[in-house]
């Protein structure tokens, strides 16, 4: 009897994963997602002020590279949502907040008056790569 219920417990553990379909799990992926998913259709649907944006930041090539960066971010949110290719879609946000987050949001190199907004921005895209992170991570662990 008691190896049963060590089997249970075993069994219980398994389905907290983030690939399951408990609700705590599957809630949180969905909300990260969905917040991802919307960002990148921002990003989509006013490319040319993003491009303007990134272009004010020095970005080099940010008519490319801006499109190419919110696909990263889409197709991230949509495997992670799904849970599909979770390896590579966690790895995909992770390479966008990377990449987008000290140079979009440098606020150590603004005036004193931008100066606060780009710090509320770099901290909320810190939080989002530490989410991607985290996925990468649980992520690795399904293979």
């Amino acid at each position: 009897m008691e190896e049963t219920d060590q089997t249970s417990a075993s069994t219980a553990d398994a389905q907290t994963d983030t690939d399951s379909r408990d609700p705590a799990p599957l809630i949180g992926r969905l909300l990260f997602a969905g917040g991802l998913f919307a960002l990148a259709i921002r990003n989509l649907t006013d490319l040319d002020g993003r491009i303007a944006y990134a272009d004010a930041k020095g970005v080099p090539k940010a008519d490319a590279l801006v499109p190419a960066a919110s696909g990263l971010l889409l197709g991230g949110s949509l495997g992670i949502g799904a849970w599909r290719l979770p390896k590579l879609s966690a790895g995909s946000v992770a390479a966008f907040f990377a990449g987008v987050t000290p140079i979009m949001h440098d606020f150590w190199a603004v005036d004193e008056d931008s100066r606060d907004e780009e710090l509320t921005s770099f901290l909320q895209n810190l939080t989002l790569f530490g989410a991607a992170l985290a996925f990468l991570t649980r992520a690795s662990g399904d293979e």
